[in-house]
């Protein structure tokens, strides 16, 4: 039996709650889930605490709460002073001591089911010693299920008919590295129902998949027949993903010629969507028109910035996926994970780096790709490790940007500031490439978006009233393309340094310079993002585009947005959620890339503020990167700083 709440001491927790809440430290709604559990029935103080908890995790991207963590350093967790903490906690007494205790306390309770008794549809579920909410414990059991059956399936390859493709398709290319990584990686996709590519920046993901569709489409029984399709979690990285396959794909038809019509085949693919799309979304609801009931049809599908999705799409798109098909999932492990809960990526291949194959793996890329494995990555692993590469040899980022990028991801704050400050001694490319402005403060980052978005603007004023037609969507194309050359990025939104507030400094100081006109809300050059989903526009939630006159409706205005190479556009006065975009979120950053990047960290950033955040602004920047610490040590304190999200689907994938 769990023991009664005392009234008076309960009420104590109630009171601590409600301050905490006002005061910013935690969600109103996590204060609201815990009062609706004590809806439901009888609650003894450790299941409102554990509701509290877990609520509050699940809005910082956590699946589940770790009773262990609970038990050890519940202040950490929530990441509150030791003594807030304790006044939380004085309501609730006694505290389990332990993960068993709290466990044993959560077994007995009405709104908990534990996994293996009898289910009556509890909205908590209690699975070893991790609490979830329901329906992220389903999601995490339906992956991990579609995982371990996708991974362990293998089907029959002609090893030396591989052989001979990929030697074709990779002719021109010296592998830096070996084994080369790329060949191996379309040897491994080719035999199962699931493969996932990861690498950073320049590692030629792309470039990979390119090959590997080219090698699907040569050996497959019927190649004309074969339905494949290109996703990725926004319109920018769908778009994005389609141009640089076309691109590799088109100087692949050179070298093949009249042994594989490559050029008809991939035609019929389509352009890239967004998983959104793929899924048939539904406005206003949660549902898909495609699940296990009404599949897609499709054989492949190649999904890109995998790990910008979260535990609830990758549930959705692997419930819609036929048995059949292949998934292709492409990603670097060690970005961002998503805005919303769960870092499924990185919880799939948290190991790639070791390989971890076995002996049969090894023969298999011996056979089929003419590739040794190296000794130190055969030292066996489930079957998810034996259909996972990873690529180990960047081409874009071999200077001090990729160097930066190096350092960061191994955590090393010394190499990290050795790189920044060497700029100088390196010549002048280097120093043009990798700036530090150490003790910045906001006049900085104006100046720089000051002379960044300068190019867009000027070419603004160049507009012919009147020309519409191929010859206006040329200039608007050349408008947005100068646009994407430079961007501010952010760690957090609010503040000085965040992006409401640097935004709002931008736009004041460029219309100060005459380089904008402002009469309201709404004025041509304003950059804007979607903060929503809008399937009436088909725009969605991280779309970034321009507002421009309508040369059709004079004094209308409409935002264009570029997908590739094409342009469309929408009335501004049809988009209901917009922000305006000179600065915007690391977050909402990635699948871009600028040529020019500028990241500007807080004074004070609190758990947000960590090393894949840096290390995924980094590597937005192709050419140039400048970064702006208004105080010492911030860096360090975010490198020094790695990101957990508590998860139970490694050991459900694994077992």
């Amino acid at each position: 039996m769990n023991n009664p709440i005392d009234p008076d001491k309960i009420d104590v927790f109630w009171s601590e709650v409600e301050r905490l809440t006002e005061a910013g430290e935690l969600r109103r709604l996590s204060g609201a889930f815990a009062r609706f559990m004590a809806s439901l029935g009888p609650a003894p103080g450790p299941l409102l605490l554990a509701a509290l908890v877990l609520s509050e995790l699940e809005g910082r991207g956590h699946s589940c709460l770790l009773l262990s963590d609970l038990a050890e350093d519940a202040a950490a967790l929530l990441g509150l002073p030791e003594e807030e903490w304790k006044e939380l906690a004085a309501g609730i007494k006694p505290l389990p001591k332990n993960a068993k205790g709290w466990i044993a306390q959560l077994a007995g309770c009405e709104q908990v089911w534990q996994v293996g008794e009898f289910d009556y549809g509890q909205p908590l579920v209690l699975d070893d010693s991790r609490l979830y909410l329901r329906r992220y414990w389903r999601d995490e059991t339906l992956v991990a299920s579609c995982v371990r059956a996708r991974a362990g399936e293998r089907q029959a390859v002609d090893a030396p008919a591989v052989r001979a493709w990929l030697e074709l398709l990779f002719a021109s290319q010296r592998a830096a590295d070996k084994p080369d990584w790329q060949k191996l990686a379309c040897a491994i996709a080719l035999r199962g129902k699931m493969a996932i590519i990861t690498g950073g920046p320049g590692t030629g993901k792309t470039y990979t998949v390119a090959r590997l569709l080219a090698l699907l489409f040569a050996t497959a029984p019927d190649a004309a027949r074969q339905r494949i399709a290109l996703a990725a979690p926004t319109g920018k990285a769908a778009a994005r993903l389609k141009q640089s396959i076309d691109k590799a794909l088109n100087e692949l038809a050179e070298r093949v010629g009249e042994q594989l019509p490559l050029r008809e085949l991939t035609a019929r693919m389509g352009a890239a969507r967004t998983l959104h799309s793929l899924l048939g979304a539904r406005p206003d609801s949660r549902a898909f028109a495609h699940h296990r009931g009404n599949p897609l049809d499709v054989d492949v599908l190649i999904v890109d910035e995998a790990s910008m999705v979260h535990l609830e799409m990758m549930a959705s798109l692997l419930d819609a996926l036929p048995p059949t098909a292949t998934l292709v999932l492409l990603g670097d492990k060690d970005q961002l994970a998503s805005v919303e809960a769960g870092a499924v990526l990185g919880d799939l291949c948290h190991d790639a780096q070791a390989g971890n194959y076995d002996e049969a793996t090894a023969a298999y890329v011996r056979d089929a790709a003419g590739e040794e494995i190296p000794p130190a990555y055969v030292c066996g692993g489930g079957a998810l490790a034996q259909q996972t590469v990873m690529l180990r040899h960047s081409r874009r980022f071999g200077g001090p940007i990729g160097q930066l990028a190096l350092a960061v991801n191994a955590g090393d704050v010394d190499a990290a500031a050795a790189v920044l400050r060497a700029r100088g001694a390196l010549g002048v490319e280097v120093a043009h490439a990798l700036r530090w402005i150490e003790h910045a403060q906001q006049q900085h980052a104006i100046g720089l978006a000051l002379e960044g978005y300068r190019p867009y603007l000027r070419l603004l004023g160049e507009a012919q009233d009147g020309v519409e037609g191929g010859a206006h969507e040329d200039w608007v194309r050349a408008v947005l393309q100068r646009f994407e050359g430079f961007r501010i990025l952010c760690a957090v939104r609010e503040g000085e340094w965040g992006v409401e507030g640097l935004n709002t400094a931008i736009e004041q100081r460029l219309g100060d310079a005459g380089l904008i006109r402002r009469s309201g809300d709404w004025y041509v050059g304003r950059p804007v993002m979607v903060t929503r989903n809008d399937y009436a526009t088909n725009v969605f939630n991280g779309d970034i585009g321009l507002t421009l006159a309508d040369p059709a409706r004079p004094g209308s205005l409409r935002v264009y947005f570029l997908e590739g190479d094409k342009v469309r556009s929408v009335l501004a006065t049809r988009l209901r959620h917009v922000e305006t975009a000179y600065a915007m979120t690391v977050h909402k950053s990635q699948g871009s890339e600028f040529a020019h990047t500028v990241l500007a960290l807080p004074k004070e950033g609190g758990a947000v503020l960590a090393r894949e955040l840096v290390y995924t602004g980094i590597t937005r920047a192709s050419r140039e990167f400048t970064l702006l610490t208004p105080v010492p040590g911030v860096l360090g304190e975010a490198i020094g700083r790695r990101t957990h999200r508590a998860s139970g689907l490694r050991g459900m994938v694994e077992k």
